[in-house]
């Protein structure tokens, strides 16, 4: 069996008609009508994910967001923080210490999982309000807009 590597190794030398029969076996559709060098990237990620694995659904999630952001001719930087799986919010009320852990998929606070920040400062407070605000997280200022053409 031919290994990842060795397969990466040998698109730079494959004409465009090989690479367009390659990207069907690979990606089971047919290529799009872009450049060989294009089609060398796509085929290469592709190859890629199948050995180490796809995008992460939070990645995939933001992806969609900007696809839709552009779609509408919306801003294209989101206003919410940007918050990394694993990085952990710790917030003080009434005298006690509550952490949470961002995951790749919500939140976790006391071994439990949540969709949503919202949630949890519910939990704490029984009181609805939002989850940035009671973590003390900040909305970005006035994202940049793509100007129309």
């Amino acid at each position: 069996m031919i290994s990842l590597d060795e397969r990466l190794a040998a698109l730079p030398a494959m004409s465009p008609p090989q690479l367009r029969a390659l990207w069907r076996d690979v990606w089971r559709k047919p290529a799009p009508d872009i450049g060989h060098d294009l089609l060398r990237r796509g085929i290469a990620w592709k190859l890629q994910s199948r050995l180490h694995g796809d995008l992460p659904v939070h990645i995939r999630r933001e992806i969609n967001s900007v696809l839709t952001r552009l779609r509408r001719g919306d801003a294209i930087v989101s206003d919410r923080p940007s918050l990394r799986p694993g990085s952990r919010l710790v917030r003080e009320w009434q005298g006690r210490t509550y952490q949470v852990v961002v995951l790749e998929a919500g939140f976790e606070y006391a071994n439990r999982h949540y969709r949503s920040l919202t949630q949890i400062a519910r939990v704490i407070t029984g009181t609805h309000q939002s989850g940035l605000a009671f973590f003390g997280l900040k909305l970005r200022k006035a994202p940049f807009k793509l100007a129309a053409e």
